[in-house]
């Protein structure tokens, strides 16, 4: 989850509410939020960034349409350039250990394991997921550096 544009915070605790009322789905752990500085364009504000971990009945394929349509809901308009700032961005990182590339879907996340802005609230309620191709988010995590992020507010509870 991540957010830069309009009380970013307030939009991605927004979306932890809409998760958690996602039709076949559970919210069962939610990392804290994480302030990121940007990966793209840098004059732009910095994101609010956290992690959920979710059951679903739902195909992966349907589970990210699900994502899309509840982005739309939030007010989520494409950014004008590439890594732009945007009003919430909702990512599909992993479903299980499987391993996809079709057009549109890609599992796990292409960028999952490089990113410091997911893999910081990741490794908080996941440290010993296995991430398919790539390792451990634990290990994951001491490969990547930590500038330009930290923490808000810790959780490492369930939802």
């Amino acid at each position: 989850l991540g957010s830069n544009l309009d009380d970013p915070r307030r939009q991605v605790e927004k979306a932890f509410r809409e998760l958690a009322g996602l039709a076949d789905t559970r919210l069962v752990l939610r990392s804290g939020l994480w302030r990121s500085v940007p990966m793209g364009p840098q004059h732009q504000p910095d994101f609010i960034n956290a992690v959920a971990g979710l059951l679903t009945l739902l195909k992966p394929r349907a589970f990210l349409e699900n994502l899309r349509l509840l982005e739309r809901r939030m007010g989520k308009v494409e950014p004008a350039v590439r890594w732009g700032p945007r009003l919430i961005d909702l990512d599909l990182l992993m479903v299980g250990d499987a391993c996809c590339d079709e057009p549109g879907l890609r599992l796990p996340h292409a960028g999952l394991h490089q990113r410091n802005f997911v893999l910081y609230p990741l490794a908080e309620i996941a440290p010993m997921l296995w991430v398919p191709d790539h390792g451990r988010v634990c290990s994951l995590l001491e490969r990547v550096q930590g500038d330009g992020i930290e923490p808000l507010v810790a959780r490492n509870t369930g939802a």
